[in-house]
């Protein structure tokens, strides 16, 4: 005997409902990310920067759809990238940015992340469109999303010059947001030399030499990475004129060392690189390793978890908990790791080298201890 249903269909409680609102707004995401990579791709954040903007009169200046023009300026406004001004003009309703847009979609602001949302929107989110496929397989997905496989991630970055300039502006831009904080959250003073290993454009390492004026600040990166830094990324000049002291050197960095074994398993690279940094290290050296840590038993925040899974679609990686840093920095050779956490997205943790009687060393009443950074970037520092 099957139990009579109403005519309306199965009733649905308060809680269901907002349940059901809440799956929709997670099945929707992609809409909104999309609008907003879509503002950035076609400089409707520059276009509002300049005064008031009609969806006609951008889509004349930009060759544009007029009716695709309102509806995508109308999306933006509707998640707080936009706002709408009062009554409408013959070109019909006109737009300016919201706080949110004006410091961080327009081009040449201090604070943009426009270069960085274009990476994700182009090499990232067609990686994530494998999602199914990288949990399946356990594995980078690169060859799928765009032709390119290959054992070293930044082969794919890489791949262009034009993907190569993007992924390092993006960079760039990540350090002018937290940068100095991840700079400041150890103080790196004593240390004679800090190197910046994968450097990229050289972005953090300046911020090191204006916060450590007394040590000397190396990038080291690949050939055609210094070259790119040299041409597209002068350094500008601080306020007295004078160029921070940054110099770089090119070199093989974690693909030159990765290739002495024949195609070893990640872990096994990790730790390869992590021994040959801890050989370069004088007594009392340390590494700065700067990452999105995931809370104790890997079960947070989300954010971090997010990244883990983009990790493993464009690194094969992911990310970790602290235990796991503290275990992976001791096979090493390196001692007690310790962890702070400024304002943003990442976390600092420095472990020193070990194995003298200057391994440890007190500043400002506190043990600092040597550090590594893998992903996002990393300073060695070595200490007379």
């Amino acid at each position: 005997m099957h139990r009579s249903r109403s005519a309306s269909g199965p009733r649905v409680s308060a809680r269901q409902e907002r349940d059901f609102r809440a799956l929709m707004d997670l099945a929707h995401g992609f809409m909104a990310s999309q609008v907003l990579f879509a503002g950035c791709a076609l400089r409707v954040f520059d276009a509002a920067a300049l005064g008031p903007v009609d969806a006609a009169a951008l889509a004349r200046s930009s060759g544009l759809s007029p009716r695709g023009t309102r509806l995508l300026l109308d999306a933006c406004a509707g998640l707080g990238l936009l706002q709408r001004c009062r009554g409408a003009g013959p070109g019909g309703p006109a737009y300016t940015n919201s706080p949110l847009a004006s410091t961080f979609l327009v081009a040449g602001s201090p604070l943009s992340q426009r270069s960085l949302l274009l990476y994700l929107a182009g090499t990232t989110y067609l990686c994530w469109g494998h999602l199914a496929d990288g949990v399946r397989e356990g594995r980078s997905q690169y060859a799928r999303a765009v032709g390119v496989d290959a054992d070293d991630p930044f082969t794919a970055i890489y791949r262009s010059e034009a993907e190569r300039l993007l992924f390092m502006q993006g960079l760039q831009e990540t350090w002018s947001l937290c940068g100095e904080r991840i700079l400041a959250a150890f103080d790196l003073s004593p240390f004679r030399v800090i190197c910046d290993l994968g450097g990229g454009s050289g972005a953090l390492a300046r911020m090191a030499a204006r916060l450590y004026p007394g040590s000397e600040v190396i990038v080291f990166e690949t050939p055609d990475v210094v070259a790119a830094a040299r041409t597209h990324f002068p350094p500008p000049a601080d306020e007295d004129g004078a160029e921070p002291r940054v110099r770089f050197l090119s070199g093989g960095c974690g693909v030159g060392i990765w290739a002495q074994s024949p195609r070893p398993g990640l872990s096994d690279r990790r730790d390869l690189l992590l021994r040959r940094v801890r050989g370069a290290l004088r007594p009392g050296g340390a590494v700065l390793l700067v990452e999105s840590v995931l809370s104790p038993g890997g079960a947070g925040p989300t954010r971090t978890l997010l990244l883990s899974l983009t990790m493993l679609l464009q690194a094969q990686g992911r990310e970790r908990t602290e235990a796991e840093y503290r275990a992976l920095t001791a096979r090493a050779g390196f001692s007690r790791l310790r962890l702070r956490r400024p304002r943003g997205p990442y976390h600092a943790m420095m472990a020193a080298r070990g194995g003298g009687a200057r391994a440890r060393i007190d500043i400002g009443g506190g043990e600092v201890t040597s550090q590594t950074g893998s992903g996002t970037g990393s300073e060695v520092g070595t200490q007379d």
